[in-house]
């Protein structure tokens, strides 16, 4: 049997009408869907009945795979010629470890896209009526983990992101928050910067939380926030109040 093809396609920020048109027509035509945590049923659904769906996803204390056994799954289930949408939260390439897939893959020889998708590090912002870049107080914005892999060979230079960038938008936080906001006050920010914290951004549930470097740890933690959380810093936060316009549907 000839080899068939994995897509490596981002579901979006989790409001299911941010999913783009070409994932749609991926889901549509699928085999087996592999999927994570994030993906909502109605997404899913696109997919054909007898689709094969797979459910690899990860949470901070979880996993029901490794990254290694995703990456075997995928290659195997091609090499039985089906056509595999790989569907991750948001786009593949950020943070979505899509990257390490794709590798997988080419040094398999199997053939693969990538479709991309709405990230949740500018939707979510944008949801809580903060833009990341704006003409008056923001011409750059950097996106950064805060659940760095300990072994990684780069780690983050919190100093000089400090002194480079105006928004620093930083994915799965959470749970380092009080070391991030006290690494970013060490490399020269002000304690007093603005910093919001989404919850479950562009979700009926969202919410946000909005304070300083030196506040925000301890605000998030008597508020309960969560992952999945998206955590702005920079002056920009403060056109939230002014620019909010996504309201909960009323029940």
């Amino acid at each position: 049997m000839g080899h068939g093809k994995v897509f490596l396609v981002g579901a979006g920020p989790g409001d299911p009408k941010l999913v783009t048109l070409k994932a749609v027509e991926v889901l549509q035509e699928a085999d087996v869907v592999v999927y994570d945590r994030l993906v909502s049923d109605s997404i899913l659904d696109y997919a054909p009945k007898d689709a094969e769906k797979i459910y690899v996803g990860k949470s901070s204390d979880k996993h029901e795979l490794s990254q290694e056994k995703i990456n075997e799954l995928l290659v195997k289930k091609a090499r039985e010629g089906k056509k595999v949408v790989r569907l991750k939260g948001g786009d593949p390439f950020v943070f979505g470890r899509g990257g390490e897939e794709a590798e997988t893959l080419a040094d398999n020889k199997i053939s693969f896209e990538v479709v991309s998708g709405v990230t949740s590090a500018m939707a979510a912002p944008a949801y809580a009526g903060i833009p990341v870049t704006h003409r008056d107080c923001a011409s750059s914005f950097a996106v950064v983990t805060g659940h760095q892999a300990a072994d990684a060979k780069s780690p983050i230079d919190w100093r000089r992101l400090a002194g480079c960038v105006d928004t620093i938008v930083i994915m799965m936080g959470v749970s380092s928050l009080e070391f991030t906001a006290n690494s970013l006050i060490a490399a020269g920010l002000s304690p007093d910067l603005a910093v919001a914290v989404i919850e479950w951004g562009t979700l009926e549930k969202q919410r946000s939380l909005v304070g300083t470097l030196a506040t925000i740890a301890k605000e998030v933690k008597a508020k309960n926030v969560k992952p999945p959380a998206v955590i702005v810093v920079g002056d920009v936060v403060h056109l939230g109040s002014k620019l909010s316009w996504f309201k909960m549907p009323s029940h």
